[in-house]
């Protein structure tokens, strides 16, 4: 009586809620090196960018999943040992865009991996927790493959954000 494990992935790759490019408000990416520092840089780019976007209470919680899709994709979907060549691109970038009720932050990896949330009963692990948080603290979150031509994939999270008035 085992679980079919396709149905599993269904939703993690389902692709992003039908958001019009054109009606985009704002928008900001930045190439982050593989390197754990990146994180770092990661945070201080999301929290530089929404200080000029009207995010609401979400504020923590966007810094908090950019944090942690950031990790996995340096933890687990970079090759061990990059080609000649991978140096010159970076291979981690964070795109940011916000629409006036919604806000999505997707981390773009290398990788074709399936993200997966590892079940773990042990909250003090250090690892595993990560998608975890994100589903937590996300609106909603998926991945889906890169098209054409570009290698890897982009994992992403939905925050809704307040309306104003």
């Amino acid at each position: 009586m085992g679980t079919n494990g396709s149905t599993m992935l269904k939703p993690l790759r389902q692709g992003l809620p039908p958001l019009d490019p054109a009606a985009v408000s704002d928008a900001a990416s930045c190439a982050l090196p593989a390197r754990y520092e990146a994180v770092r840089e990661a945070r201080r780019f999301t929290r530089d960018t929404l200080d000029g976007w009207d995010v609401g209470d979400r504020f923590d919680d966007i810094c908090l999943v950019v944090s942690e899709l950031v990790t996995n994709a340096l933890r687990h979907a970079l090759p061990v040992a990059p080609c000649r060549g991978e140096a010159l691109q970076p291979p981690v970038r964070l795109h940011l865009m916000r629409w006036s009720e919604r806000l999505v932050c997707g981390v773009r990896d290398p990788s074709h991996e399936t993200p997966v949330q590892r079940d773990s009963d042990d909250f003090s692990a250090e690892s595993g927790r990560g998608l975890f948080l994100v589903e937590s603290f996300a609106d909603s979150w998926g991945w889906h493959p890169l098209a054409g031509s570009m290698e890897g994939k982009v994992v992403w999270a939905m925050f809704r954000l307040p309306t104003a008035g």
